[in-house]
């Protein structure tokens, strides 16, 4: 069974940046597409950016147009999102998730679209 891992969150200033990586064991990326989602204290989970399974297509949350970049690399099985000028409302948990084999429709935007989720990695922007 496919299990993802994330990493590379942590405590940055408010305007700094955090590149996460989420990488794949017991599985593969290849045909899939990937998401990011984030859940902050008290709140849903919500949609952050997601890839198409050949990188032909991103998705952004409002927020995260023009400050976060989703790419991937199928050869090594893992995805980034590259987040830039961070502020405390970025602030929460971040999931990444893989969709289902083969799934061409867009956008990705909703959980249930995606069967398998990393366990988290915290980011903290402080103020």
């Amino acid at each position: 069974q496919v299990q993802l891992v994330e990493s590379g969150g942590g405590l940055v200033q408010d305007g700094g940046s955090l590149r996460l990586s989420c990488a794949a064991s017991g599985g593969t990326f290849s045909n899939y597409p990937l998401g990011w989602f984030r859940q902050a204290p008290g709140k849903e989970r919500e949609f952050v950016a997601a890839i198409s399974w050949n990188a032909g297509r991103t998705d952004y949350s409002d927020s995260g147009k023009g400050r976060f970049t989703i790419s991937r690399d199928n050869t090594k099985n893992t995805m980034y999102l590259q987040m830039n000028n961070l502020n405390p409302e970025d602030t929460a948990v971040y999931y990444c998730a893989r969709g289902r084999l083969y799934d061409r429709s867009w956008p990705k935007t909703e959980r249930n679209e995606y069967d398998y989720w990393g366990q988290g990695t915290q980011v903290t922007v402080s103020s």
